[in-house]
């Protein structure tokens, strides 16, 4: 009679194929898109210099290269560089519709909106990459859903400033259960609580141009992640 195995080996095998919650796992290798896929759009992402470079394309909507697995809590380290006159971002527990969906909530004023999402299309938080102009990078948005910024930072004079153009951006977000935080170069920016999404893939974001149409570039690298649950 075969003996059953221990919870706690079990335990042990399922998370050595992952590595062990507190390692960083590099999210890019540095050479290829392997565990990565696009979705929403079709920018252009390819692998240059050990960086991830998307290029807007035009006519294209938002477009997300998502990775092929789901993060519930953890902390998410990149670096990005920017065109300023490209607005971008990174998706974390975000989801991928997987048909025709609608949203119904309320909006700022109080009154009940209906969202309607195609196939295919990303939605969920996005931690803003913008330009030191609009002074919104590292607040929280919510893509596609709510549609809107969940922090206010007014009165953040420090966050609207970390940002800066034209050089690379060190990035960190830290998610524990509804708990969301972010900083750029080591300056705190969001601190929210919102607990509408645990757990979703991490996506990065070239976003649609529609004036003026340039094929403005956005890249990353580092991009690092260490599972907390």
């Amino acid at each position: 009679m075969r003996k059953p195995i221990g919870w706690a080996l079990v335990v042990c095998l399922a998370l050595s194929a992952n590595a062990f919650p507190g390692d960083w796992i590099n999210l890019f290798d540095g050479k290829t898109l392997k565990g990565w896929s696009v979705h929403s759009g079709y920018a252009k992402y390819h692998v240059e210099d050990g960086t991830i470079v998307g290029t807007a394309v035009k006519g294209s909507p938002n477009t997300f290269l998502c990775t092929d697995r789901e993060f519930g809590d953890f902390i998410l380290e990149f670096e990005v560089k920017v065109d300023p006159k490209l607005n971008s971002g990174v998706q974390f527990r975000s989801k991928i519709a997987p048909k025709e969906i609608a949203f119904i909530f309320r909006g700022r004023d109080g009154k009940p909106r209906t969202r309607k999402l195609p196939p295919d299309r990303v939605y969920g938080y996005q931690v803003e990459i913008s330009n030191e102009a609009q002074g919104n990078s590292g607040n929280i948005y919510d893509e596609a859903r709510r549609g809107m910024f969940l922090d206010d930072f007014t009165n953040k004079p420090e966050a609207r400033a970390a940002f800066k153009d034209n050089q690379w951006n060190k990035y960190r977000v830290e998610c524990k259960g509804d708990s969301i935080k972010t900083w750029i170069n080591g300056v705190p920016c969001a601190d929210i609580r919102d607990a509408l999404t645990l757990r979703g893939v991490i996506g990065l974001q070239v976003h649609g141009v529609h004036r003026n149409f340039q094929p403005y570039q956005v890249r990353w690298r580092n991009i690092r992640i260490k599972v907390l649950d």
